[in-house]
């Protein structure tokens, strides 16, 4: 995943863009990585992202590098709160939180963290669109402006298509799929996104899975025409860097903020 520095420093429009706090102390980055972590689990219940008890977002605590914040097992994303988030280290055991943690969360991204120290969060969930496409057994195409961003900067992981990730191994094979990139389609599952904020792994989510319906409708209609690599490369260096996806998630933010200031409970 591309580091924010190494982002092309000559297009001015980067400079007019908000930064992303930076804290003095460990209790203040947590807080804020908590109040993000509940905002973007009621806004993917917001958009429909939620089945069930599937589904996942979480946050590396800025202290304790080997554990992560998450939303409590079969809680609806709606209601999350900042004091219903639990604490979980990479053993599986809740640190902190009264209700239990969803295994396949612990096992897909407890790997995931693991294996990314760049990653600070980390969401999935059975959205309809991503479970759609990640049936055909493909990368997203580079059809749209959108779908530059994951251009050559997404995997497709086909070990333990359609498996439950209950093993451990399961979740290292996600991991692997991965690799460096902002995202993945765990085939026959759905997606996977990766930030070095809650705000940017969401918004990647977001994004990727109305990319999903994009091609899906455009493939129904016909045949859709493609954006040539090197413009593809250019759009996504663009506007698929971090400082880009924390900056695009912040309309929805100041959204969720407005109608939903409970979550700060």
């Amino acid at each position: 995943m591309t580091d924010v520095t190494q982002r092309d420093t000559t297009n001015k429009r980067h400079e007019v863009m908000p930064a992303p706090p930076t804290f003095d102390s460990f209790e203040a980055e947590r807080r804020h990585r908590q109040e993000r972590l509940a905002g973007a689990l009621r806004i993917f219940g917001r958009l429909g992202f939620s089945e069930g008890v599937a589904g996942h977002i979480t946050a590396r605590d800025p202290e304790h590098l080997d554990h992560f914040w998450v939303n409590p097992f079969g809680m609806n994303f709606r209601h999350v709160r900042v004091s219903d988030l639990i604490l979980v280290n990479h053993a599986g055991d809740v640190v902190e939180g009264e209700r239990p943690v969803n295994r396949a969360a612990f096992v897909i991204h407890a790997a995931v963290h693991a294996a990314r120290p760049d990653v600070v969060a980390a969401a999935h969930a059975h959205s309809i669109y991503g479970k759609a496409f990640s049936s055909l057994g493909r990368e997203l195409s580079p059809i749209t402006q959108d779908a530059c961003i994951f251009f050559e900067d997404h995997a497709l992981v086909t070990e333990g298509a359609g498996r439950v990730a209950f093993d451990e191994e399961s979740g290292r094979a996600i991991a692997r799929g991965l690799g460096a990139a902002k995202a993945a389609i765990h085939q026959n599952h759905g997606l996977f996104t990766v930030g070095q904020s809650v705000d940017e792994a969401a918004w990647w989510f977001i994004t990727m899975e109305r990319t999903c319906q994009a091609q899906l409708l455009a493939e129904a209609a016909g045949a859709p025409i493609h954006v040539d690599a090197d413009n593809a490369r250019y759009t996504r260096d663009q506007t698929g860097f971090p400082l880009a996806g924390w900056f695009s998630f912040q309309p929805l933010w100041d959204d969720i903020v407005r109608t939903d200031p409970e979550l700060f409970d």
